[in-house]
């Protein structure tokens, strides 16, 4: 359970600097692209930061694909609230049902195979990889 926690916290705010980077500028049309496109990278930055160790904590416990549809769960969550508080858009009865159908890929994967071992057997002639834990 701690590891999830970790990893839904890690994804929201990773996906926090990346809403932020993609569509912060949005407001500030008057600022040139170039100065936006450096700024945006620069906010963006952190979210890898965050991204990949998310990943890594996860891998293990939830298979890749049960790791990429959750961030797409934290995503979609992160951008909503984004575009309500900072855009001013209002969600819509289609929204609502496209981020229903996002949280039904979850259910559906969740039920996936067995995550793998994070750290697979070596094949023959390969030293087995050393992982932290």
């Amino acid at each position: 359970m701690k590891t999830t926690l970790t990893v839904v916290l890690l994804l929201v705010a990773s996906n926090t600097f990346m809403t932020i980077a993609w569509y912060g500028h949005l407001r500030y049309k008057h600022v040139a692209l170039l100065t936006t496109i450096l700024v945006s990278w620069l906010i963006a930055l952190p979210e890898y930061a965050l991204q990949v160790p998310a990943n890594r904590f996860g891998y293990g416990q939830f298979t890749a694909t049960q790791l990429k549809v959750i961030q797409e769960v934290v995503s979609l969550s992160v951008f909503a609230v984004f575009a309500f508080f900072y855009l001013g858009e209002a969600p819509t009865w289609r929204s609502a049902v496209a981020f229903l159908l996002v949280i039904a890929a979850v259910a559906l994967v969740r039920g996936d195979s067995k995550p793998p071992d994070a750290n697979p057997p070596a094949q023959q002639g390969e030293p087995r990889p050393q992982g932290r834990g």
